[in-house]
């Protein structure tokens, strides 16, 4: 991937199925906060193994973890996304931007997102307050990131080299802390 012209400091790493992007995620978070980040938002945690459903959030700023998906049943063909999940998600995201976080963390912007739903406005909130934003792009959604953007910020590899050459990257006024 090729970076454009950072006028905002979002990022957005680009990945496919193959990638284990929650995990990811994780890391990134977790090694960011080690080098003086103060990360606010929210990653995912994919299902254990054998498991069809079970995805939970983890609110960065508290450690707390909840469900993001809701149980149909045992004749449900698959996971449903959680309303209620969704708003305690919404919750702690501007809970991050509204407590000093000097790092927005959002596991992903994808369907709900590119449908204006999901945690699309405090993606914008983070843009409009300056504050850095990293979140997660399937390779399908990538051209509805580019235009909720307009082209501001990086692309990055699935590598924590990635995330981190890119923290490293922001001038200090964008990681004030």
């Amino acid at each position: 991937m090729t970076a454009s012209t950072a006028a905002l400091p979002l990022a957005a790493i680009v990945y496919t199925p193959a990638d284990d992007i929650d995990a990811l995620m994780i890391a990134a978070a977790r090694a960011l906060a080690a080098r003086g980040a103060k990360p606010g938002g929210v990653v995912q945690h994919a299902p254990g193994a054998g498991a069809s459903c079970g995805m939970e959030l983890e609110d960065l700023a508290s450690g707390a973890r909840f469900p993001l998906s809701q149980d149909l049943g045992s004749g449900a063909k698959g996971c449903r996304l959680d309303p209620a999940a969704l708003a305690r998600a919404t919750v702690a995201v501007r809970a991050a931007l509204e407590g000093g976080a000097t790092l927005l963390v959002i596991n992903k912007f994808g369907f709900q997102e590119t449908c204006g739903a999901g945690l699309r406005e405090e993606m914008g909130r983070a843009a409009a307050a300056g504050i850095p934003l990293l979140t997660a792009v399937g390779e399908r959604f990538l051209g509805d990131w580019e235009a909720f953007t307009g082209g501001a910020g990086v692309l990055l590899q699935p590598t924590l080299e990635s995330v981190l050459g890119w923290w490293a990257s922001l001038s200090p006024a964008s990681v004030a802390q």
